[in-house]
């Protein structure tokens, strides 16, 4: 998700590993979204 733009709909899991990201709700509706964070290792070279 470094590029581009993805549309998340109700019900839809994003899982992240290390990417750029941003948030918007371009509607004239609430949105309710949940975080979960969990730490991780750096392993370097992957």
């Amino acid at each position: 998700l470094d590029t581009g733009e993805t549309t998340v709909r109700a019900g839809d899991i994003v899982i992240q590993r290390g990417t750029n990201h941003a948030w918007a709700n371009r509607s004239d509706r609430p949105c309710r979204i949940a975080f979960i964070l969990i730490d991780g290792e750096f392993t370097d070279g992957l």
